[in-house]
């Protein structure tokens, strides 16, 4: 077999074996793809590739690409070679002594309150889209999604009678996801009065939120959505859907939310992933110490 057989093995294995989401699959995909173009006019292959080998590459891949680049590349290829070990084609894998560069810990960025009220009030609600936008922005935050479970949640999992919508998130994993009042009606008015307006293409009939073709949306264009709000409402931040996501759980936080339950919230499957936003706001963890320990309220 040549590099093509190996890597679509591989990731036929990541998703039936491994459960892994899409864009995940993809990732590491294009990892090894980069790898055998590097050696694409060698007689390397993934059966005779040496740690030597593989160090060029990555010493080569670290001149344009910056330390967490880096860290998720080699992340990425361990594993395709870990597949050959464990598929017999190999009997090492020779990732197992190269490190990953040292990377700091990343902060996600979050909005305040008032931040994402100046964005969703810049949306134009006279649009014939603006309903919709209105729709998106308010359940990535008061749900707490990824962009791939938002455009991906249909009509059907929004169970509103019992105050909670289904998710189903990476590695087709389900959890459910409380809601509130607030975020229900903004969602039944665009399903109401503007989903109507756009007819659903075959096979979009459940899908949630529609493009103007009648389309499921993409992830570029919630990016772009958003990107042009921030710009609007004069946001000076870097801001991704992911923002959203991570101000949800910031404010759950901050409020005083236990964080065992926005894990479960946002479906990590470790708590230590969850655990980053202690980081962001030191403020908050002061208090708790100040307020509780008993040395603090002597």
């Amino acid at each position: 077999m040549n590099w093509n057989s190996y890597i679509k093995e591989f990731t036929q294995y990541l998703l039936i074996e491994k459960g892994l989401s899409q864009n995940t699959i993809i990732n590491y995909q294009g990892d090894c793809e980069k790898l055998k173009v590097y050696f694409s006019e060698s007689e390397i292959t993934p059966l005779n590739i040496t740690t030597a080998d593989l160090q060029n590459f990555i010493y080569h891949y670290s001149k344009t690409h910056k330390a967490r680049s880096q860290a998720r590349l080699i992340s990425g290829l361990s594993s395709f070679f870990d597949y050959l070990l464990i598929e017999n084609y190999r009997e090492d894998n020779p990732m197992d002594i190269i490190e990953s560069p040292k990377i700091g810990l990343k902060l996600p960025d979050t909005l305040s309150e008032e931040e994402i009220n100046k964005i969703i009030d810049a949306i134009d609600l006279s649009h014939p889209q603006g309903e919709r936008n209105r729709a998106i922005l308010e359940t990535l935050y008061g749900c707490g999604l990824r962009v791939s479970e938002l455009i991906n949640l249909k009509i059907s999992d929004l169970y509103f009678d019992e105050g909670f919508i289904k998710i189903t998130g990476k590695g087709n994993k389900q959890r459910l996801v409380p809601t509130n009042l607030y975020t229900e009606n903004i969602i039944s008015n665009y399903i109401n009065q503007q989903r109507p307006l756009t007819p659903p293409n075959k096979g979009k009939e459940d899908i949630l939120f529609l493009n103007r073709r009648g389309n499921q949306l993409t992830r570029v264009m919630i990016f772009t959505i958003i990107k042009q709000l921030a710009e609007k409402a004069n946001i000076k931040k870097t801001i991704s859907p992911h923002t959203f996501r991570h101000s949800f759980a910031s404010h759950l936080l901050n409020g005083g939310a236990d964080l065992t339950v926005i894990q479960a919230l946002l479906g990590h499957e470790s708590i230590t992933t969850t655990e980053i936003y202690l980081h962001v706001d030191k403020t908050k963890l002061s208090e708790v110490v100040n307020k509780y320990h008993p040395r603090a309220r002597n």
